[in-house]
């Protein structure tokens, strides 16, 4: 081969590489994911009271993902005990709540029965609070969470008032109000809840309802 017939064999093959290389790349590649679609989903929480057992662990778990103030009076959601006594009067208290006048005492004889009830934002159907908002800060999305637009509330507490769970409180530093949101920002990513995924016996259950 003389040095002609050589150079036209490299302008030949090196287009030809190139497109085999192109080719290589874009079968190798991965289809981008679909972007999430609040419309195709629906989400919803339930909770088997019956195992829960008071351990707090989700209303640590929701402090520290959504930098909740550490005060125990501060909380997207809390855990009650529940104790019925034989003449069918009920104590209640908040679990870990520090109060400074001391906590009735009930004896054991006296307890006909006792358990907890995780509580937390209901995500209404037809949510009060955002019928009484008077900026529209807070909004039903199409997947079955009430959220807070931060940058619009104006701290006035009328969502606050309206909840008929108590389930509001206004935020210390940013004087907006502040409720769970079923860890929206972890759940348009296919994660669980903070709540949800610490839970050590599945007291909680979360779930497309459209699934």
């Amino acid at each position: 081969m003389d040095k002609r017939e050589f150079l036209k064999s490299l302008i030949v093959f090196v287009p030809a590489g190139g497109v085999i290389a192109s080719l290589a790349k874009q079968a190798g590649a991965k289809a981008p994911e679909p972007a999430y679609q609040a419309k195709n989903h629906y989400y919803g929480m339930g909770i088997e009271i019956d195992k829960c057992i008071g351990c707090n662990r989700c209303v640590e778990a929701c402090k520290l993902e959504n930098d909740v103030p550490d005060e125990p009076f501060y909380f997207r959601t809390w855990v009650e005990r529940y104790t019925i006594k034989k003449d069918r009067t009920v104590v209640v208290e908040t679990v870990g709540l520090r109060k400074k006048k001391s906590r009735e005492i009930v004896e054991q004889e006296d307890v006909l029965r006792s358990f907890f009830v995780p509580k937390l934002c209901n995500h209404c159907a037809n949510p009060p609070c955002v019928q009484v908002c008077p900026v529209d800060a807070t909004w039903s999305t199409e997947d079955g969470a009430v959220l807070v637009d931060k940058n619009r509330c104006i701290g006035c507490r009328y969502c606050i008032q309206a909840c008929p769970y108590g389930a509001r409180y206004l935020h210390p530093q940013t004087k907006t109000a502040d409720k769970c949101t079923f860890c929206y920002h972890r759940v348009v990513k296919g994660l669980l809840p903070a709540c949800v995924e610490v839970c050590p016996t599945q007291a909680r259950i979360f779930g497309d309802l459209k699934s």
